[in-house]
């Protein structure tokens, strides 16, 4: 055409060319941070991690192949340390203890939990939040506090737990030198510490339950007791993974309650309160032998290994079975 003589044509726009973009003025704030500043906020938790974590596992590691005497000798010794802690029937005692008080607390402390939580998820519930709050009361209350007053429940001579069993004509039980009976006033201290924290837990997975589930459940006919079993448990299996690996971490690693009810290191006059940390804190600061109750340490990681996975493999293979 006439017109357009002598006029350059353009040529399209290419999408292989990369649009230059104005750099905009940094104008501080949130939206000027970068991932350079998240080391910086994150760098005190690998500190303290580092010095009061990682730090002191391979030092007891270490002197765990020591004849490691803080004011003695020091002297490689290799693995004689778990030679003689094996050997040690101190050491079986204090594992069997710890073992019984396990069992006596935290399955029932985990029923009860259950339980509770149960209780709290009901609709018609008044004073829900109040409630709630009371069962945390036990988590913060003084293991010195808990010691006493359970001191006194289980006394021998003037508790209230020998009054009551008394007036059922049974004789009293001494809670404090009967080794089975010592287990079980140690295991209720525990239960009734961790029995709201644990009850919390599983009230938020129940919550997390879809109420259609429910409501499907009952039109079915299904009673609120069927409901539980058929809807509420099998909604609770990882939780209770969760909550049963958390309580046998505690329960192997007990220490406080056995400490304050028994009255010292030793572990009571027959050694009934004596457990896997009682017995490590003993041999450390009572017979001064660091690598001894290093070794110890490094066994109780090993134990408390061993029950955690066998706990997952079994609760893990429980509910496969329940979803097929």
């Amino acid at each position: 055409m006439p017109g357009l003589k002598g006029r350059r044509r353009k040529s399209a726009p290419s999408p292989w060319r990369e649009k230059k973009v104005k750099k905009t003025k940094d104008t501080g704030g949130l939206t000027s941070l970068n991932g350079k500043w998240g080391y910086l906020f994150t760098a005190p938790f690998f500190v303290m991690f580092l010095i009061f974590g990682l730090a002191p596992i391979v030092y007891s590691t270490v002197i765990a192949f020591f004849n490691w005497d803080p004011i003695g000798k020091i002297e490689f010794i290799g693995i004689k340390n778990f030679q003689d802690l094996l050997a040690d029937d101190r050491f079986w005692l204090a594992l069997g203890n710890t073992l019984e008080i396990w069992v006596l607390s935290t399955f029932p402390q985990m029923i009860g939990s259950i339980g509770l939580a149960a209780i709290l998820r009901n609709k018609f519930l008044k004073g829900k939040t109040a409630w709630r709050t009371v069962l945390l009361v036990p988590n913060i209350t003084s293991v010195i506090a808990i010691a006493i007053v359970f001191g006194q429940l289980f006394g021998r001579d003037f508790g209230m737990i020998n009054n009551i069993i008394e007036m059922f004509g049974l004789p009293r039980v001494d809670f404090i030198e009967n080794s089975f009976a010592s287990h079980v006033a140690i295991a209720t201290m525990i239960t009734w510490r961790w029995m709201g924290y644990n009850a919390l837990i599983f009230l938020a997975s129940m919550l997390a339950i879809p109420e259609e589930l429910y409501e499907s459940a009952a039109l079915d006919g299904a009673t609120a007791w069927k409901q539980f079993i058929y809807v509420t448990l099998p909604g609770l299996r990882n939780t209770i993974t969760f909550v049963l690996i958390v309580g046998t971490i505690g329960g192997l690693q007990v220490f406080a309650e056995p400490l304050t009810l028994g009255g010292g290191l030793s572990g009571g006059s027959s050694r009934q309160f004596s457990t896997l940390t009682l017995f490590l804190y003993e041999q450390a600061f009572a017979s001064y032998q660091w690598g001894y109750a290093a070794a110890v340490g490094i066994l109780i990681t090993v134990i408390v290994l061993i029950v955690s996975v066998i706990n997952f493999v079994i609760t893990r293979r429980l509910s496969s079975e329940d979803t097929k």
